[in-house]
């Protein structure tokens, strides 16, 4: 694939496109094709959202231009394996990244540090370095976000399907359980984010008494 851009005198020029750029076309393609309508919460629009934060809060922990890429690479797959069951689904992803990045370009060890980040997405989280503190701060960036209750409404309503809340206060009192347990590893969130993470908790803790 190319892409074509204009030189100093108008021509159009073909560059070739990056790996993270093949990548980030053929990953989202398949999430936008497989993932079911039914994922409220952990769909196309999620993967996104991280992806956003993450290379927000990469630039502001100084992650250098190659561990950048592969931390984009790695939010693109966190969620994939939502395509195949949502349980385990960090593994699945993992698998399809071994499978479908060497055919980018991506090396042995690049894959194996893009799934060390997939797999530290899994709560509770138990990241190891700094490129996986920030994944896991970029899949919970909502949390501590204006957005919080709109976002959260879409996973009370996605879990409610799944069989796994069913009634708003049960949904209310699991927030408060994860809220509580939850924390933000990176200084970018925790100055960004925990204040506003503590005021959803009160709200939540009134909604329920």
């Amino acid at each position: 694939m190319q892409q074509e851009t204009k030189s100093e005198n108008n021509f159009l020029v073909s560059t070739p496109m990056s790996r993270y750029e093949k990548v980030k076309i053929f990953a989202l393609e398949k999430l936008r094709n497989g993932l079911s309508e039914k994922l409220y919460y952990h769909g196309y629009d999620h993967v996104l959202d991280v992806l956003s934060a993450a290379e927000r809060i990469g630039a502001a922990e100084g992650l250098s231009e190659d561990e950048m890429e592969l931390l984009r690479v790695a939010v693109l797959y966190h969620d994939s394996g939502f395509i195949i069951d949502p349980k385990n689904h960090e593994e699945y992803g993992c698998d399809m990244a071994e499978k479908e990045l060497p055919g980018f370009g991506f090396e042995k060890f690049e894959v194996a540090k893009i799934c060390g980040m997939i797999r530290a997405t899994k709560y509770p989280h138990k990241p190891a370095g700094k490129m996986e503190e920030i994944i896991c701060d970029a899949d919970l960036d909502y949390l501590g976000r204006d957005d919080f209750f709109e976002i959260g409404g879409k996973l009370f309503r996605e879990l409610q399907i799944r069989g796994v809340v069913s009634k708003e206060q049960e949904w209310n009192r699991l927030q408060i359980n994860f809220l509580t347990s939850h924390h933000y590893f990176t200084k970018t969130a925790l100055s960004t984010r925990e204040e506003k993470k503590q005021e959803h908790l009160e709200k939540v803790r009134k909604l329920v008494s």
